[in-house]
């Protein structure tokens, strides 16, 4: 997985001072932001070139401390290693001897308005995001009582139709059809494709804008998956769960996700089932299992 540099500049507004021959190739490849005051001092023992650079306010300050063939010489070494980029942060001005050796040497040069803290927490969540592991599913990914529950199963199942359910019950909509999931810093985080943002298809009526139908409180950019609930169709031969005293899990991404599997069949209320499932949920990571609970009282009544 990389990062366009040009998609950053775009993203981030960043001013281009100069542009090296490669800038739409230029992909970057690791998080991790460097700030060289070491280099400008000609310490480059284990320097990371792969990494944006920054000038910040201190390393601008020492810069404009030294006269111009000095700043040649602190930033010539600099710009001789294949770098992805240096910015210049907080609207610091940009020296005519950076500019320089950015045109000779053929490295993008870049400017920022920004501070360099804000800028560069900016661009490292930006790269951790676009860098995490990816995966996409079908399914309905929805907040219900504040948990992220992602809804699977066959097509025609009625996965959108038991979403529109919960959604007309105060459920928050993020994804439909599509789930776009990412394992940050172990956290699975489902959002929705941007062309399908907002918008549900229901058999029978067609598409929906949820967000335009029922206001910006019922949808979310993004959500934490914490469970997931698998529909399928009613087998009478199959023994499902009825107590409920261990959760079964499904990996994605390398995480362990509860998951519960809710069997489909006409005249059975879907929607108030997984309702009850991720309430229950939350009961148990709260540290009550009614099922145990249950248990304890037969035990204790014979």
């Amino acid at each position: 997985m990389t990062v366009k540099l040009s998609d950053l500049v775009k993203n981030y507004d960043l001013e281009i001072v100069h542009k090296s021959s490669d800038y739409e190739d230029i992909k970057i490849t690791s998080s991790e932001i460097n700030r060289p005051g070491l280099q400008l001092c000609g310490h480059f023992n284990k320097f990371v070139n792969e990494r944006i650079q920054v000038i910040g306010t201190q390393e601008w300050h020492y810069l404009n401390s030294l006269d111009k063939n000095e700043i040649k010489v602190s930033l010539n070494k600099l710009f001789q290693y294949n770098i992805p980029c240096l910015i210049f942060s907080r609207n610091n001005k940009v020296f005519k001897e950076a500019h320089e050796l950015a045109v000779k040497h053929d490295r993008t040069l870049l400017k920022s308005k920004e501070p360099t803290a804000k800028l560069m927490s900016k661009i490292v969540s930006h790269i951790e995001i676009d860098l995490a592991p990816t995966m996409r599913v079908h399914g309905v990914l929805l907040d219900i009582y504040g948990v992220g529950v992602l809804i699977k199963g066959r097509s025609g199942i009625g996965k959108s139709e038991t979403a529109l359910d919960l959604i007309t019950n105060g459920a928050r909509l993020i994804a439909d059809d599509s789930v776009i999931i990412k394992n940050i810093d172990q956290k699975l985080i489902g959002r929705s494709p941007e062309i399908t943002r907002h918008f549900m298809e229901i058999r029978g009526v067609g598409i929906i804008d949820i967000q335009k139908m029922f206001g910006v409180g019922y949808v979310m950019e993004e959500k934490n998956i914490e469970i997931i609930i698998n529909l399928e169709d009613w087998d009478e031969s199959k023994e499902y769960d009825r107590l409920g005293i261990v959760n079964n899990y499904e990996n994605l991404l390398g995480i362990n996700v509860a998951k519960f599997d809710v069997p489909v069949k006409p005249g059975r209320h879907t929607a108030m089932i997984v309702e009850v499932a991720t309430k229950n949920y939350k009961q148990k990571e709260l540290g009550y299992n009614p099922a145990l609970e249950l248990n304890a009282r037969i035990l204790k009544n014979k």
